[in-house]
């Protein structure tokens, strides 16, 4: 019970936080994790050790697979360049420069441990820069990015993250090694996730009913992960691979009912699990500081360190990785102008309970009993979070707003919707047409004017908002209507003229008309 009741605690708190972040117009992560090391200090709070497994299995495959659902694959095969050199690139540049500053300042300690905590610090979290890249609005193209980023990073880092942590307890990694290991990492990891597309994919097309279709979707990252991890690959890239070939089929896989359910349920799942993350990553420094016994001047010498090659290997990376290969005449003809995209890119690079998990995943001891500050690492690890997310995530807003990024183009959207919609209201009307002869004539015109009613709302758009479009001025009076309605039926519950089951089919079918009605009129 205990158990479970703190997991209620936590829960709460992090609802209020999110609440309170929206309040006052801030971020919710970092909300959260300023709350998460207040509490940290209050007596009696409850409190809990992360586990990296529970992080690495439990938490991190469910995120990673809602947003590879909802990423576009046409966006994320255009820009899979960009994706590659920050996700396998930047991560083990990073890793590298991290491990060489650390091995510097600490040359006792094994250049493979060093390089391990290198891989640890080395990939943003694929919570916080997608939570954050959306909720400020940043291009869609730079969006992407980030989200691609942050989907394969994990893979690259934990990779090379086992390699080190083998090299630093005694084992013989050798070149055939390290291929075999990134092989059967990466390699099986693509096929594990192929696999389960497939298997998962033939079993969404045959099941009709919605409950059923939600508890699948819930069970497939994680029978993915352990899958991946039964044959020692990698699960993120099993989940990732997974996610985005069931992202891209989905419409065809799922009814429209399961479709509707499985995006609210994911959308609760992902509110609830990036908000006890990042509060979890705050109630950790009491466990940090536990164990840490540095002079002061040492740690703060290295902390500042490790912080600004965190920091500038990022921009360091970014800038010639973005111009030098538009050297090449087929890439700079293809891609547009990166103009400030780098820079908000280079600023998005918060790093989350990933690094947190993998920095307590170090091993306790090396070979041969070598020096080996493993608090500190942890610490860093902790300080690298609090100061990524807190420090770059709040500033962000800023640096974009001062950046003047070109936004995307509303109308330009609204025109291509708009022209998609003309196309799509042909073919309704031809496959109308050919059918017309099997129902009454009222019902074929009905039909008739649906279709140019969505035809005519898809070019309202295009007009602006100076004044109230027909469709919003028909979605203003319905909803007075609907309001009607359910008071009549409420009414008629309370007074016992109807049991309760006619009046939730009844609100059920008049809240369904509003959903249509509020995504219709915005």
């Amino acid at each position: 019970m205990e158990g479970l009741f703190e997991i209620v605690v936590f829960l709460a708190v992090a609802t209020l936080g999110a609440a309170l972040a929206r309040k006052l117009g801030l971020l919710a992560p970092i909300v959260l994790v300023v709350v998460g090391l207040l509490l940290s200090f209050v007596p009696g709070f409850p409190h809990v050790r992360l586990d990296p497994d529970l992080v690495l299995v439990g938490i991190l495959p469910p995120l990673l697979y809602v947003a590879a659902l909802e990423t576009s694959v046409p966006a994320f095969r255009h820009n899979l360049r960009p994706i590659l050199l920050l996700a396998v690139g930047l991560v083990l540049f990073t890793a590298v420069v991290v491990g060489v500053v650390l091995h510097l300042l600490l040359p006792a300690v094994p250049f493979a441990a060093c390089l391990a905590l290198g891989a640890v610090l080395a990939p943003p979290d694929a919570v916080a820069a997608t939570a954050v890249a959306r909720r400020i609005g940043l291009p869609r193209r730079v969006v992407t990015i980030l989200e691609g980023e942050s989907l394969l990073n994990d893979a690259t880092a934990l990779v090379l993250f086992r390699v080190a942590t083998l090299a630093a307890v005694g084992s013989a990694v050798g070149v055939v090694d390290v291929s075999v290991e990134v092989l059967r990492s990466a390699g099986g990891g693509v096929v594990v996730g192929a696999l389960g597309a497939l298997i998962f994919g033939f079993v969404h097309k045959r099941i009709t009913d919605p409950l059923l279709d939600n508890a699948l979707s819930l069970i497939i990252p994680f029978a993915v992960v352990f899958a991946a991890e039964e044959i020692h690959a990698s699960g993120v890239v099993a989940v990732v691979v997974t996610g985005l070939a069931l992202g891209h089929r989905l419409p065809v896989l799922l009814s429209a009912a399961s479709r509707l359910q499985v995006a609210a349920v994911w959308r609760l799942v992902r509110f609830l699990l990036e908000g006890l993350v990042f509060l979890l990553v705050g109630l950790q420094l009491p466990d940090v500081l536990e164990d840490l016994d540095e002079p002061a001047g040492r740690l703060v010498g290295v902390t500042a360190a490790v912080l600004g090659a965190v920091f500038l290997t990022r921009f360091v990376w970014l800038f010639p990785a973005t111009y030098l290969t538009r050297l090449v005449p087929r890439l700079r003809t293809r891609e547009r102008k990166p103009a400030k995209f780098p820079l908000v890119i280079g600023w998005a690079g918060m790093r989350g309970v990933v690094t947190l998990a993998a920095a307590l995943a170090l091993p306790l001891t090396l070979a041969d009993d070598a020096p080996y500050p493993r608090a500190l690492f942890i610490w860093l690890a902790f300080a690298v979070i609090v100061f990524t997310l807190v420090g770059q995530g709040a500033t962000l807003p800023t640096v974009a707003r001062r950046l003047k990024l070109p936004p995307d183009d509303p109308v330009q959207d609204a025109l291509s919707a708009a022209g998609v919609q003309q196309q799509a209201s042909r073919a309704a009307q031809e496959r109308l047409d050919a059918l017309a002869d099997t129902a009454p004539a009222p019902v074929v015109e009905r039909l008739r004017r649906g279709v140019e009613d969505r035809t005519n709302l898809a070019w309202e758009r295009l007009g602006g908002s100076a004044r109230e479009t027909p469709s919003q001025a028909y979605g203003r009076l319905r909803q007075e209507m609907i309001d009607a309605e359910r008071e009549v039926f409420r009414a008629a519950r309370d007074s016992g003229r109807i049991p309760e089951e006619v009046l939730v089919r009844a609100y059920r079918d008049l809240d369904l008309e509003e959903s249509l009605l509020r995504r219709e009129i915005q």
